[in-house]
């Protein structure tokens, strides 16, 4: 292979390429105006913030992954993204910002189904990053962790920590790839006796005007030049032996045959490090002769749902609500990368807390409930006793705002995602699923945009993520159940669209993120 191996800077540096292209066609027919200020222009764009849209790296056909040069010069990338220091994020200096009150992290007063949310402008948390911001510092929080050797069986689901190459020529040897027969020169043929199956070795020299019965994958003989497959031949009985017609025209030379290297030359790259190990990734390892992968450890998580009025089984009742992320973070952040050492329900008390967080030897604790500051919110009290340092302390994203990522003292990271379903669903996207792919060694996928089917409103100056799916042309339909607490919309959406702050108009193209389980999505 020729030239210079991409390794991860590489594809970094591609896949923020990719989303400003995306960003571009997302803002299209914006004026200058509305991409520094979010002014009266119209609505602030869509901003990806080089975190990327992590939107899956684009589906076949109708969705497709906008890869392309870097953000054209007459635009400034920060105010684009949305990181504009100038913008009205940066509030005034040594206000304190005021946290939300509420149960599980700031459960957000829900909008109703068809209205955006209503808080005012003059409300927005200054301390809160923007969503983009909030990526960025997420996916640059941690380091990749360690490789190591795993058999092929252990590997699925990691990241390559090398390139794949071939081991040797794929395939090795000169093969048929058709049940029939090897033949030499023109015919017709005289047949031998003798056959070849797969996993013999071809013996002597096929003489020119014979045949051999041959069957699909074994090595041809030497001197072999084409294969006839066994419908389009005829054999005739004859007392000197048997004879071949060829009964839909001479074989042009090497027909139905499968020539030395045919998919690959010894030493070629075949995969890109940062590839997951899926089960076509693990086929076609065995295949080049791999017994183990070198690949990135997979991130260690534990979950903690924090929350006296969970219930773990029954109908719901007089205060007491399902627990409906136990059951659902796991899953989703194994699709992410994760290995899921465990959840752990864990009490409304400064104590249990304390010692959960301080007991814990995973690369990510994620804490469900209690970022907020109502009564039992425990979770900023106990990471200031720990001494651990907060990150990302608010989001400016609806649903979700009340998230966080601190640094605990031992190395590993936290994230505290709010308690309500969906707002947590936006915290894993907005904080987990960056860090994650850090850790993991995983590549940011290429974002990817689609065209609103009616308007969606926004908030005055904190992103949306908003349940759609895909209609017959490709368009995104924005879902009804969008409140923070609902899964209703979520359970039969495509993925989020991402809704600038100020919201976006029907016929407007926005950001998607694909769902973890649908690609390697978020």
């Amino acid at each position: 292979m020729t030239g210079r191996t991409s390794g991860p800077a590489d594809q970094e540096a591609a896949a923020l390429s990719a989303m400003g292209e995306a960003l571009l066609l997302a803002n299209e027919g914006r004026t200058a105006h509305a991409y520094t200020t979010g002014g009266p222009a119209g609505p602030g764009p869509v901003g990806l913030g080089g975190g990327g849209a992590d939107g899956g790296t684009g589906r076949s056909g109708d969705r497709t992954a906008h890869p392309g040069p870097d953000l054209t010069p007459s635009l400034d990338p920060l105010a684009i993204a949305g990181l504009d220091t100038g913008s009205a994020k940066a509030s005034e200096p040594g206000r304190e910002p005021a946290r939300e009150s509420g149960r599980e992290s700031g459960r957000e007063p829900e909008p109703t189904p068809e209205s955006a949310p209503d808080e005012p402008a003059s409300r927005t948390r200054h301390h809160d990053l923007t969503w983009p911001e909030a990526r960025r510092a997420a996916r640059a929080a941690g380091r990749r962790l360690p490789a190591v050797s795993r058999p092929l069986a252990g590997a699925l689901g990691h990241a390559l920590a090398a390139p794949l190459t071939a081991l040797t020529d794929l395939p090795s040897f000169d093969t048929s790839a058709m049940d029939g027969w090897a033949v030499a020169g023109p015919g017709p043929w005289l047949l031998e006796t003798r056959q070849l199956l797969a996993g013999q070795r071809p013996g002597v020299a096929l003489l020119d005007g014979h045949a051999i019965a041959i069957a699909t994958g074994a090595a041809l003989p030497p001197g072999a030049t084409a294969i006839i497959r066994r419908e389009h031949g005829r054999t005739e009985r004859r007392t000197d032996g048997g004879l071949l017609h060829a009964t839909h025209g001479a074989p042009t030379p090497g027909q139905d045959v499968r020539p030395r290297a045919q998919e690959c030359r010894g030493g070629e790259e075949l995969l890109s490090p940062g590839v997951v190990v899926t089960p076509a990734v693990l086929g076609l390892a065995a295949a080049a002769g791999y017994d183990e992968l070198r690949v990135i450890t997979r991130p260690r998580v534990e979950v903690l749902v924090l929350g006296d009025e969970l219930l773990d089984h029954g109908l719901p009742h007089a205060g007491f609500v399902r627990d409906a992320l136990g059951p659902m973070l796991a899953p989703w952040l194994e699709a992410l990368g994760a290995e899921v050492t465990g959840t752990r329900r864990v009490v409304d008390e400064v104590d249990a807390l304390m010692s959960a967080i301080g007991e814990t030897t995973a690369d990510l604790l994620i804490t469900t409930g209690g970022t907020a500051a109502g009564p039992v919110d425990h979770v900023h009290p106990v990471l200031h006793t720990l001494g651990a340092k907060l990150l990302v302390d608010g989001v400016a994203v609806r649903p979700g705002h009340p998230m966080l990522l601190a640094e605990l003292p031992g190395g590993g990271h936290l994230v505290g995602l709010p308690g309500n379903p969906l707002a947590a669903v936006s915290g894993v996207i907005t904080l987990v699923a960056p860090l994650l792919r850090t850790l993991a060694g995983r590549p940011v996928p290429a974002p990817y945009t689609a065209e609103l089917t009616s308007a969606v409103p926004g908030h005055p100056t904190d992103t949306r993520l908003v349940p759609v799916v895909f209609d017959d042309e490709s368009a995104v339909v924005p879902l009804h159940f969008h409140g923070p607490a609902m899964l209703r919309g979520l359970a039969t959406a495509d993925g989020l669209a991402v809704i600038p702050p100020g919201g976006a108009a029907a016929g407007q193209e926005t950001a998607v993120l694909d769902l973890a389980w649908g690609t390697a999505g978020c």
